[in-house]
């Protein structure tokens, strides 16, 4: 991934905040057939290995679990929130006709060895923590859990998945938030994405600022 220096995000807590936050990763892998990507709900967990651990399933039909073998590498992508830019939000444009469209955006790139894990315990555990953590984001008053189905058909339809854990080598973030323009550029920009709803990439916008104020 292309990385300017002022986009570079080396924060292990802002890395784990978007990963947290945005759970669904691209899994991608070099297979006998080429670069094959999966998208797979994942599950952090920082106190496994020097870097962390990424646990995820796939479906005991998707060919990629028996496509690579312990130790093979593997890239998992998470994105957040982003937002198009316009030439036309940012002041200094209009003095000196000198901008142009971009796109901002946060992108974590966690590069891992793949573990296969063909095991019910491990799998078990993996659905039943993704269950507790994105039910509870659902407001719901009674959130779904696998005891509300029968255990044999839990049972059955685990048999159904295989587990995927990724030993995390290196984790690459990116920022792209404006942080190469003027503040008066970057803070417009913020607002007129606030003003069209994009509330999450306005706030990153404008915390970068505050981050680089605070530095100052």
């Amino acid at each position: 991934m292309y990385l300017p220096q002022y986009f570079e995000e080396t924060r292990a807590e802002e890395l784990h905040r978007i990963i947290a936050e945005y759970p669904l990763g691209a899994f991608v892998v070099n297979g006998p057939n080429g670069l094959d990507a999966n998208h797979l709900p994942v599950e952090l967990n920082t106190n496994a290995g020097d870097h962390g651990h990424l646990l995820a399933h796939v479906a005991r039909a998707n060919p990629v679990w028996k496509e690579v073998k312990d130790g093979d590498e593997a890239l998992v992508i998470f994105r957040a929130a982003n937002a198009y830019v316009s030439p036309n939000w940012y002041p200094s444009k209009h003095e000196f006709h000198r901008q142009v469209p971009t796109w901002n955006y946060q992108a974590v790139h966690v590069h891992g060895k793949v573990r296969i894990r063909d095991d019910e315990k491990f799998v078990r555990g993996v659905v039943a923590r993704l269950t507790r953590v994105n039910e509870g984001r659902t407001g719901s008053e009674r959130p779904w859990k696998m005891t509300d189905s029968s255990k044999e058909y839990i049972d059955q339809m685990l048999t159904a998945i295989v587990g995927i854990e990724i030993e995390i080598t290196r984790m690459i973030g990116k920022w792209k938030l404006s942080q190469n323009k003027e503040e008066r550029d970057r803070v417009n920009a913020a607002e007129e994405l606030r003003k069209r709803g994009e509330r999450v990439i306005s706030s990153a916008m404008l915390d970068t600022v505050d981050n680089k104020t605070d530095a100052a």
